[in-house]
């Protein structure tokens, strides 16, 4: 047992003569680690990206309500009344009327 121990940390088992099964396995174990890095930064990545995109979304969607807000303030009765005066134009005193028209058939 003492001795298989002391033969690997030399590392005897990679110059043995059956040593081309180990260096297979090493590699092998090798290309498994690498695939693995890289899947777990693409996975990272990718969870950065998402947190991006849902300020990004919250901004948006902030900026659409202000945007709302503004635009049912703009359409009030009142707002547009003083932006007409100041151009000149008075809401008319005589109220409206209907004018019905009625076919000759």
């Amino acid at each position: 047992m003492k001795s298989r121990l002391h033969n690997i940390l030399k590392g005897k088992f990679l110059v043995s003569e059956d040593a081309f099964k180990n260096w297979r396995m090493i590699l092998f174990l090798s290309l498994l680690a690498l695939v693995m890095i890289a899947s777990s930064h693409s996975a990272d990545r990718k969870v950065h990206d998402i947190a991006k995109l849902k300020d990004e979304v919250k901004e948006l969607h902030s900026m659409f309500v202000e945007g709302r807000s503004e635009l049912m303030r703009l359409k009030k009765e009142t707002v547009v009344e003083l932006k007409m005066k100041e151009k000149g134009i008075y809401i008319s005193e005589i109220p409206p009327t209907k004018i019905i028209v009625k076919s000759s058939k």
